[in-house]
């Protein structure tokens, strides 16, 4: 139970602010939680898997620069993609007719946002020393905990702010992480 709690803490505590719950916020806005979280708690339970199994070995085999030049292409991509969505612009009819799809692609790109991410890392390690399955359940725990804040947050800003306004935020946001990632990867 030990391991379980502290890997729920760890992993809660290292996720919010993080570069996915940027993926969440903006684009859990548009769905609907009742397909939303289920869809979210399953791509973390699979995430999680994934960093207690075979955390340690990907970092092992990938190089690090590598993956931070291509996190940071990706979040560009989410920049072009969110920006180029609030010119679009879907009512909400389309919205709701997308359903499924849209949370697809948010979890889609929340996998990958999370992939090699410090909560997986994290998560790892702990499972090196603690065992894997009380900590893949407290990460699981963890990472949805944080991940339905920002949904939450996400709704309740979208309520508040035109969805071409808060597209065109996250495109910055998005933006300014993926520069910040290859400046990172570049130093």
């Amino acid at each position: 139970m030990g391991a379980l709690l502290l890997a729920l803490g760890v992993v809660f505590v290292a996720e919010l602010g993080d570069k996915t719950q940027l993926v969440v916020l903006t684009m859990g806005a548009k769905q609907r939680l009742a397909v939303a979280i289920p869809g979210l708690f399953v791509t973390i339970l699979l995430l999680q898997g994934i960093a207690v199994s075979v955390g340690a070995a990907l970092s092992e085999v990938v190089p690090d620069l590598a993956l931070q030049i291509g996190a940071g292409l990706l979040f560009l991509g989410f920049a072009v993609w969110t920006w180029r969505s609030a010119d679009g612009g879907e009512d909400e009819d389309a919205a709701a007719k997308r359903g499924g799809a849209g949370v697809v692609g948010m979890c889609v790109a929340f996998f990958l946002a999370e992939l090699g991410d410090k909560t997986q890392l994290t998560a790892a390690a702990l499972a090196a020393d603690h065992g894997v399955l009380p900590v893949w359940i407290g990460a699981s725990l963890g990472l949805f905990g944080a991940t339905l804040l920002a949904l939450v947050a996400g709704r309740a800003i979208a309520e508040r702010v035109s969805e071409r306004t808060l597209s065109r935020i996250g495109a910055v946001a998005f933006a300014a992480v993926g520069v910040f990632t290859l400046v990172s990867a570049a130093l």
